[in-house]
């Protein structure tokens, strides 16, 4: 379960966003400006970590996916994942990480993935009243195993861009993350080692991780 708060946060996500993502090379060949479409959420199960995927559409009309972290205080180790800080009026302070170097997104996507796991339920206070809040993505792992996959380190975390496919090593974990979500499954493709979702005006289920 997410738990969303009513507040106001500086720098906006698409803000710190358009700052950070036109100058990675997963991003070539893509225009801005970026606009949201969609986003979709892991459990951490410390519950101290904010997991949140975007899916922005580019100004030349295609979609890209940015994990996020966010963290009430600095990742031990994890300076070289540092997007920006964030004020949150009921927070406060947040530290906002590139996805793909902070253990807690790894082990909670490489988790989703092989144990057949979707998105986190969406829950916001309004007027004293728990509200359930409509994912505005979908998603669900193929996978079927019943453990969860332990965070690695975050000194054990290698991430390189290959194209427009982000790939992340640590240790036992492989996962493959195409920044353009791709089409359908291929006939080929291992269902059980892939994430796929669907979302708002994407109504045919796209590949938006693969494990191994």
């Amino acid at each position: 379960m997410a738990l969303l708060h009513q507040s106001e946060i500086r720098p906006s996500k698409i803000e710190l966003v358009s700052a950070w993502a036109p100058g990675k090379p997963w991003f070539a060949g893509h225009s801005e400006p970026l606009s949201p479409l969609a986003a979709y959420r892991f459990d951490d199960p410390e519950g101290e970590v904010g997991i949140e995927t975007l899916l922005l559409q580019t100004g030349d009309g295609a979609v890209v996916q940015v994990p996020l972290t966010y963290r009430g205080e600095p990742l031990p180790g994890g300076d070289r994942w540092l997007i920006t800080t964030m004020q949150h009026s009921t927070l406060g302070d947040r530290w906002v990480y590139d996805g793909t170097g902070d253990p807690a997104y790894v082990a909670a996507l490489a988790t989703a993935i092989a144990t057949g796991g979707t998105h986190a339920e969406l829950h916001i206070e309004i007027d004293g009243v728990m509200t359930t809040r409509e994912p505005t993505a979908l998603v669900a792992g193929g996978g079927s195993q019943t453990d969860a996959i332990a965070p690695p380190a975050v000194d054990a975390i290698a991430v390189r861009d290959e194209g427009t496919v982000t790939v992340v090593e640590a240790g036992d974990i492989r996962i493959r993350l195409p920044r353009v979500p791709s089409d359908s499954p291929d006939s080929a493709d291992d269902a059980s080692r892939i994430l796929v979702g669907t979302w708002t005006g994407q109504t045919e289920p796209r590949v938006l991780a693969y494990l191994g």
